[in-house]
């Protein structure tokens, strides 16, 4: 028996396993947690602990020096980093000038490596991956043949189902080492599962997890759902029964971070936003009873959006930034950090990419931090494929 054996039996089991006294057993079993459990450290040596393993942690500046300030030197490694806004707010934007910092020489700030970008959505330009490097890093894309090099640095798949998304997941994790992989995008998660229109045979895949999963009955009485409200269908029918949510990216989710932390590379993923439904309170079973009383409240917040995926997918992600429009003006705000207060920062897309119209972020306090704003922004579409307007 191992110590950390001892530990998983109570007191009564083990004074029968050792023939032993109730003494003997509680004194030992003291002993041992004192060896097993590790010690405190305070708040001084874990930081000493940070700066001396800096380089092993590891950022990808994102050249938007207020936000690299917020996030202590960008978009950190080894978690998974998300972008979560409406349609054209400057999500895929940010996600190409990523892309080409992470496959820029190091002399020139960059990670000098390959990219794996994953476009679910099929929004990937070339064209405006060239323009952006040019507007950008001049010295660099009007060198002969260097626009050509970086570009081929970036390696580009659309997946055509889920079943093909989850078959190659399972790949690139050999890939990145073998071919100098230092950024994974997904672009974007949410149409992984909301993306039916160019994915049909995914509402079946999703359809067939789910009843699976969860004991969810279609009756005769009642229509099915359309493929694009499936995932909120579900969701409601679970609420009615009281019973917790199975995600059906959870697989995919777990395993996404933990491909973060095996690789310690940088992972950004793009989220959508949707629509608040009625029953957005129920989050958990015990709060099935009261969402009709809580509904309501949802208006002093000043925004119907909501990110995409639902509560267990904001639990995955370490850093979230929210892109929004107030009256006509785009922010981006660190909603979620471990390591920065809530912030805003006013932003405009250039040719050459994002760009922020000021280095100093503004505090966020209450439910602005969470909301997701669209006022003046026309281009919001919801899972229905309805325009919010």
């Amino acid at each position: 028996m191992i110590m950390q054996d001892a530990l998983s039996l109570t007191e009564f089991q083990l004074m029968e396993l050792l023939d032993v006294g109730w003494a003997e057993v509680t004194s030992a079993v003291a002993h041992i947690s004192a060896i097993v459990c590790p010690p405190y450290q305070s708040a001084l040596s874990l930081m000493e602990q940070r700066v001396k393993n800096e380089h092993l942690a590891g950022h990808l500046p994102t050249g938007l020096k207020g936000l690299d300030e917020a996030l202590c030197g960008g978009i950190p490694f080894g978690v998974l980093t998300e972008l979560v806004g409406p349609a054209g707010i400057g999500k895929t934007q940010f996600c190409l000038k990523l892309s080409l910092l992470a496959s820029l020489p190091s002399s020139y700030g960059g990670l000098d490596g390959h990219v794996i970008y994953i476009d679910v959505e099929s929004k990937f330009s070339s064209r405006r991956l060239i323009e952006i490097g040019a507007k950008s890093f001049p010295e660099i894309f009007l060198m002969k043949g260097m626009a050509k090099k970086m570009s081929g640095r970036i390696l580009v798949w659309r997946p055509a189902s889920l079943s093909e998304f989850t078959e190659r997941l399972q790949q690139i994790k050999v890939s990145l080492h073998q071919n100098e992989v230092k950024l994974l995008v997904i672009d974007s998660m949410a149409a992984l599962v909301s993306g039916f229109s160019r994915f049909g045979s995914i509402f079946k895949e999703i359809k067939s997890t789910i009843s699976l999963a969860l004991p969810i009955v279609f009756p005769k009485s009642l229509p099915l759902p359309s493929i694009a409200n499936f995932t909120d269908w579900a969701h409601s029918r679970e609420c009615e029964q009281g019973i917790p949510r199975q995600h059906p990216l959870g697989w995919h989710v777990s395993f996404i971070k933990s491909l973060a932390e095996f690789s310690r590379i940088p992972i950004v993923v793009t989220n959508q936003v949707r629509s608040q439904s009625s029953d957005e309170a129920c989050q958990f079973s015990f709060q099935v009873q009261r969402w009709k009383e809580t509904k309501e409240d949802h208006a002093r917040y000043g925004s119907h959006l909501v990110a995409a995926l639902g509560v267990h997918w904001a639990h995955a992600v370490t850093i979230r930034l929210v892109l929004e429009a107030k009256s006509g003006q785009r922010f981006l705000k660190v909603s979620k950090s471990p390591i920065s207060a809530p912030l805003a920062f006013p932003f405009d897309i250039t040719a050459s990419g994002m760009s922020l119209l000021s280095d100093d972020g503004i505090e966020l306090t209450g439910p602005d931090i969470n909301a997701i704003h669209s006022q003046g922004h026309s281009d919001i579409i919801n899972f229905t494929g309805e325009s919010l307007q």
